[in-house]
């Protein structure tokens, strides 16, 4: 469905020519690659980042003083949304500009140069947040740093840090002793590396993590042994860096929505046109009610999560709280790819089931949507507190 007079109050002029800005080049450029390479676990080639660098997508909201557009979490989210048609990865890997820019400090001089490479794509960031024994709960990381002089001396694991060998820096959260730290919240910071593109840092090691889906880059486990960088790569507050990594959750996870409608949207796209397609009984299968109410139901999911999608933008873009907004669209529109994508498989019968057909790809990654970024569970937690006040026992 084209969303366009559904939501005429969101869509302006300008957000209609970027989102088919960007729907042209996932169909044109993203999709080809994607079919290409995922069944082969591929990554994303240079051409393509390149491509996206000159068109603008890594610094959508990155303001017009260091190149960037100037825009705000709604236009984001349409691009990414788009995106997802093609290629969750790519979908994805914008983040590392958009949603990394704040985190360069420096001379500004300095500090400008490396803002305006990230705008083109070439200096982009990935983030080692998560450990072996911590996921959700990032204030209990347990990866060190420890001044030495001008530098912090990094020593720890950490999981998931997927884009670690093709970004041109990592973040990495870690612990810092802190006598005056209030709570296990504080005492953290978070840590510029930069490093040579296709290596990990020196002195950290690592391996790619086997995954059944998210193709396109490769996500790592890591150790760090006495990594060292300047002191003044510290990219937030001393002792307060898991409160500035809370707060960029917002657009983190209406960014996550994006891509889950955009997942459906593609297998919807497909299951429907397969379905006019494939004759059985004498007839396509699209005449059958079974497979009418099912096209219907994934299109209204998908609506649905999109309308909510819009909504959440908005609030964040008018700078208005939208906490429990983020949550409620990360999880209902997750948990809608899901559903949206193993019926459009469905639809498929054997054919879905093989990978001669996108809708697994879809499928594998739409899996994914669930976990990532905060996991249902702990959407439905949060949306849960504020509605009913937190428990009285943990």
């Amino acid at each position: 469905m084209d969303p366009t007079t559904a939501a005429f109050g969101h869509l302006t002029e300008g957000r209609i020519l970027i989102r088919d800005l960007a729907r042209r080049f996932a169909d044109e450029e993203v999709t080809p690659v994607a079919n290409r390479l995922d069944p082969v676990k591929g990554d994303i080639p240079r051409e393509l980042i390149d491509k996206m660098g000159e068109l603008g997508f890594f610094g959508i909201m990155i303001p017009p003083e260091y190149g960037g557009l100037g825009l705000g979490a709604f236009e984001y989210c349409l691009v990414a949304e788009e995106l997802a048609r093609g290629w969750m990865s790519v979908a994805s890997i914008i983040a590392r500009g958009n949603g990394f820019y704040r985190s360069i400090h420096g001379p500004e001089t300095v500090r400008r140069a490396k803002i305006e490479a990230m705008v083109r794509g070439q200096f982009l960031g990935a983030a080692a947040l998560s450990e072996p024994q911590t996921g959700s709960d990032l204030s209990s990381v347990a990866c060190r740093a420890r001044r030495d002089g001008d530098e912090w001396v990094i020593t720890g694991n950490k999981y998931w840090c997927t884009f670690a060998d093709g970004a041109d820096f990592i973040s990495v959260l870690c612990r810092i002793d802190d006598p005056d730290a209030p709570d296990g919240r504080a005492g953290t910071v978070s840590v510029i590396v930069e490093k040579p593109r296709g290596e990990l840092p020196a002195g950290c090691h690592g391996s790619p993590i086997p995954k059944i889906g998210y193709f396109g880059w490769k996500t790592w486990e890591l150790r760090f042994e006495s990594v060292r960088t300047p002191v003044a790569s510290e990219s937030s507050s001393q002792g307060r860096a898991f409160q500035a990594t809370a707060a960029s959750l917002e657009v983190a996870r209406a960014h996550t929505a994006a891509r889950s409608i955009g997942l459906a949207q593609a297998a919807l796209d497909h299951a429907s046109a397969y379905a006019r397609e494939r004759v059985q009984f004498g007839v396509p299968i699209s005449d059958f009610q079974a497979i009418r109410f099912k096209i219907a139901t994934m299109a209204t999911e998908i609506e649905a999560a999109r309308q909510l999608m819009y909504h959440t933008c908005a609030l964040i873009d008018a700078g208005r709280p939208a906490t429990v907004e983020t949550s409620m669209v990360k999880y209902f529109a997750s948990e809608m790819a899901e559903r949206v994508t193993s019926e459009a498989l469905q639809i498929l019968g054997g054919a879905g089931y093989t990978t001669l057909h996108p809708v697994e790809r879809y499928w594998r990654d739409a899996r994914l949507t669930k976990i990532f970024e905060g996991t249902s569970e702990i959407q439905q937690r949060i949306i849960s507190d504020k509605l009913l006040g937190k428990p009285t026992r943990r």
